[in-house]
């Protein structure tokens, strides 16, 4: 299992609406691709310019291939990525 992690900032409180709208929609294109086992978006009731996903791919591969599908592609680079800091984070599971 590929695990990956990535704490999103809105720089401009005012496009919170605007990045929460969007990375539901990729969140629910992403959760279609092969090999997503569990793509999930949280927004913080601390801060609410701060978001969270949660990704989990079978493989590494399958986050890279990810990349070129429409969810990346089509929503998260060209709209939600030019709104936001991104802090991404390869991670494990500690048992």
């Amino acid at each position: 299992m590929f695990c990956v992690n990535v704490w999103l900032s809105v720089k401009d409180p005012g496009n919170v609406e605007t990045v929460r709208s969007l990375l539901a929609e990729a969140g629910r294109s992403s959760r279609m691709e092969p090999g997503c086992l569990r793509f999930e978006v949280y927004q913080s009731e601390a801060d609410r310019t701060r978001f969270l996903l949660c990704e989990r791919w079978q493989a590494k591969a399958d986050w890279e291939h990810h990349k070129t599908l429409h969810a990346f592609r089509n929503i998260y680079a060209p709209k939600i990525l030019p709104l936001v800091e991104r802090e991404a984070h390869v991670s494990v599971p500690v048992e």
